[in-house]
């Protein structure tokens, strides 16, 4: 999995947000405001990575277990998927 090309991560007045850069504005109109997990999780999707990778990376980062991790990431990489970001 990979975010699409034109999204990206960036702090404004301290909070994280994504939102789209060239040819991507004409599909996206806006931002998506993000918490320090999902910002984690959208930064490797940047780069590229699978499913696992990610739950290995919140439950290497945060305090949770893995049934929790798996949880949070297929909801999180769910909404992604409903706003079209996601190759």
């Amino acid at each position: 999995m990979k975010i699409k090309e034109g999204f990206i991560l960036r702090e404004i007045a301290g909070s994280q947000v994504v939102i789209a850069v060239g040819e991507a504005t004409k599909i996206f109109n806006g931002m998506i405001q993000l918490n320090e997990t999902s910002a984690l999780l959208f930064g490797l999707l940047q780069k590229g990575c699978e499913e696992q990778d990610l739950i290995d990376a919140m439950t290497a980062e945060y305090d949770v277990d893995k049934d929790t991790a798996k949880q949070d990431v297929q909801e999180f990489v769910g909404s992604l998927k409903e706003a079209n970001l996601l190759d």
